[in-house]
């Protein structure tokens, strides 16, 4: 069983998440030149993001994207760009290049395959990531019996953005999706994974202990990706 980190309030998880992706990056920049940052959407990161954005790093060497994102533009209230901007691009961190996983192209599965090409003249490599955790146990948009979950999970394919189909009957996500696949996070410098509130802490223990083919948490236990899972009660 992975190690989980417990902090007793939002400020020290937020605190000791955005110090372990700031020393990512840093490692990246000192061994490259430059380094990857990619994040997740969604309200979670928020307090992580304002605290990374002060991290006394070269940020004109960084490029920051997204472990996923809906396939809407910027100017939709649901798009994870749009709040990275908002959160993290800020201050010194505004001198970071972007690099979105949307494009308005004909089709997501087109948007995905020019997110990967874009990823891949970035080194093709993450230094530092984070994610957040759904309560159905999905991380970036790797979501239960969606039909690209064992695709986004087979471990020996090469780092690369897919498209996710919207779910039928009622299932997830509601809308398109692009997400980068577990290889991705395979050779990642360091993932930080942010959760909290104890049904959170409850659906992580469970999917832990799950089968990695088809439960992404699983999965990236068993891929030996290279975790922190950093956990705090407060809400």
């Amino acid at each position: 069983m992975t190690a989980i980190e417990t902090f007793p309030t939002v400020q020290s998880w937020a605190d000791a998440a955005a110090a372990q992706l700031a020393e990512a990056l840093s490692e990246g920049l000192a061994a490259e030149g430059r380094a990857v940052f990619a994040g997740a959407g969604g309200s979670t990161p928020s307090p992580i993001y304002a605290r990374l954005a002060e991290a006394d790093l070269d940020w004109s060497m960084v490029t920051a994207t997204l472990v996923d994102e809906r396939y809407v533009p910027e100017s939709s209230p649901e798009s994870n760009a749009a709040l990275m901007k908002r959160t993290l691009l800020t201050g010194r961190a505004a001198a970071a290049r972007f690099l979105p996983l949307y494009a308005p192209s004909v089709t997501v599965d087109r948007a995905a395959a020019e997110a990967s090409k874009a990823l891949a003249t970035e080194g093709g490599r993450l230094d530092a990531v984070l994610l957040g955790m759904g309560e159905d146990g999905h991380i970036c948009s790797m979501f239960p019996d969606s039909p690209t979950l064992k695709t986004l999970l087979t471990p020996s394919l090469k780092p690369a953005v897919y498209g996710v189909p919207a779910g039928r009957d009622g299932m997830a996500p509601p809308q398109e999706r692009l997400s980068i696949n577990l290889p991705f996070l395979i050779g990642a410098r360091r993932v930080v994974l942010a959760l909290t509130g104890s049904a959170k802490r409850a659906v992580f223990e469970r999917e832990a202990a799950g089968d990695p083919r088809v439960q992404p948490i699983a999965a990236l236990i068993a891929a030996k990706v290279p975790l922190e899972v950093l956990w705090t009660e407060a809400v």
